[in-house]
């Protein structure tokens, strides 16, 4: 008899995942704030001594969507700031592979993300408005990382990512940091918005 393959990934905190029916009680925010340190959006093809990480997006991200929705509680821009969690077990693919892969990667992504909500006092599905609000803040940021650090003309990221509303992002820059950096201002960025719940 065929033995299955293994579905679980050991986390540095110990904690066993199953990545095909992951539990609340088994995810920590040190593990994803560590995962995210260290994996790079678009493939690592970016200018700079560092990697851009996800768990610099997701900074990013949430501080996009305080501005988009100033008004915002705090669950939703902990929401925000988790949009991407989990990739720290999955990695971040570029849209055009997901797109290759098909539905069973976004299956995999909406079963991970309905585990970390849950862990974090999180609806396991977000309202629709709430959703757009973050994927409109992910575009935004997208689109500025294509300029900045990712090699795109302005007006080729308009066409991939729209053109973002300039005051949304006055003041803002892409930051390139060693990983542990990235994972310690996250996880502080977690927990300040856990006591704001």
């Amino acid at each position: 008899m065929a033995q299955q393959p293994r579905a679980w990934q050991r986390m540095l905190s110990g904690r066993r995942l199953d990545l095909l029916d992951p539990t609340p009680v088994d995810i920590e925010i040190e593990d994803i704030a560590h995962g995210l340190a260290f994996v790079a959006r678009w493939n690592g093809q970016t200018r700079g001594d560092y990697a851009y990480s996800v768990a610099e997006h997701s900074l990013l991200v949430e501080t996009i969507f305080g501005r988009i929705n100033p008004k915002a509680p705090a669950k939703w821009r902990l929401a925000a700031l988790l949009h991407d969690a989990p990739e720290y077990v999955i990695g971040d693919m570029i849209s055009p592979v997901k797109a290759a892969v098909g539905p069973n990667y976004g299956a995999l992504d909406d079963r991970l993300t309905a585990a970390i909500h849950l862990r974090f006092g999180l609806p396991s599905s977000l309202p629709v408005s709430v959703k757009k609000q973050i994927k409109k803040a992910d575009k935004i940021s997208a689109w500025m990382e294509a300029v900045q650090i990712a090699g795109f003309s302005e007006a080729e990221s308009s066409k991939f990512f729209g053109k973002p509303d300039p005051s949304l992002m006055e003041g803002l820059h892409i930051v390139l940091r060693p990983p542990v950096e990235t994972r310690n201002a996250f996880t502080a960025r977690h927990v300040s918005l856990l006591e704001q719940l």
